[in-house]
């Protein structure tokens, strides 16, 4: 199998657990985020396999920085295997009385937009192949709407998770396979976006990055035979 990945919101949370995980099972991990300071920090933390990271800054909101850079990074890294979509916004005015049309957008661009970008700039190779793994990193807002979330994750998570099967339903034929992951409450930066983010004594209470990284690699690793289509994974 050619161990190439590609992880999105690589610079933090669980998008950079999982290409630090990655990297430690051999992969090659072409790591994605919108600033180049936390995709180097990430690098950092990879210590002795930092080698094994390239750094791809970009807005995946854009379809046509997406389109260019899947070329670049198949170009450089060669095929890709596993795509693993884990970037995701939200916004401290999120109820629909207060929510923005500009943070409607953004949150459209970076939760279900660029993935769905994502998905298309991989899944030919994948298709071609035979094979290819594809992980979005949901939540399970996609199972049930709450004001916690906010209407416009809600609407973004609902679609990914539409997007997932539909990957299974259509390319099952193509040896390409997709899971879900729906986690309640992780302990990442985004909860700072909360209108009341939580204190620190709730986050240690919370899912840590690092756990749901390991349901990422539990889909990855299954034999390619086998599917986990969805986890949902909450706090103890």
């Amino acid at each position: 199998m050619n161990k190439i990945a590609v992880v999105t919101g690589a610079g933090s949370g669980v998008g950079q657990a999982t290409a630090l995980a990655l990297v430690k099972q051999g992969w090659r991990v072409a790591i994605i985020g919108r600033r180049t300071e936390a995709l180097n920090e990430t690098v950092k933390l990879a210590g002795d396999c930092a080698k094994q990271l390239l750094v791809c800054p970009c807005d995946i909101g854009k379809s046509d920085a997406v389109a260019k850079l899947g070329r670049e990074i198949e170009a450089t890294l060669g095929e890709v295997e596993v795509l693993v979509n884990a970037a995701g916004t939200n916004a401290p005015r999120r109820a629909l009385e207060v929510l923005s049309l500009e943070d409607y957008h953004a949150m459209m661009d970076a939760n279900i937009n660029g993935a769905y970008y994502c998905v298309q700039a991989f899944l030919p190779g994948m298709r071609r192949r035979k094979s290819g793994t594809i992980v979005n990193v949901v939540s399970d807002a996609a199972l049930q709407a709450s004001p916690k979330a906010g209407p416009a994750y809600v609407i973004s998570k609902f679609g990914l998770r539409g997007l997932t099967q539909s990957i299974n339903a259509e390319e099952r034929p193509n040896g390409v396979r997709a899971c879900a992951i729906l986690p309640g409450d992780i302990n990442t930066p985004l909860l700072d976006k909360r209108p009341a983010p939580p204190a620190a004594e709730a986050r240690v209470k919370m899912l840590q990055s690092e756990d749901v990284a390991e349901c990422v690699l539990l889909a990855i690793n299954l034999p390619p035979r086998a599917v986990v289509e969805e986890i949902l994974i909450r706090p103890r």
